[in-house]
């Protein structure tokens, strides 16, 4: 495996692990616990929002680092 193939793997290891710890943090802290099925889909979707966020923002940041 070459090495942009290993870093791009590394990069997503890391955007999923902090997908994954931002949606559970947004899920159990800030959005209660779901009485309806639209309710359900919209924390998730609210959750889904932010950890996309902060997954392209991060991305971003590390691409401006990795050009200097």
């Amino acid at each position: 495996m070459n090495h942009e193939k290993k870093e791009a793997l590394k990069s997503g290891i890391i955007g999923a692990a902090f997908g994954f710890t931002v949606s559970f943090l947004v899920n159990y802290f800030l959005v209660p616990f779901p009485e309806t099925l639209f309710a359900n889909a919209l924390g998730n979707g609210i959750s889904g929002f932010v950890s996309g966020f902060m997954g392209g923002f991060m991305g971003l940041f590390m691409y401006f680092k990795m050009k200097k």
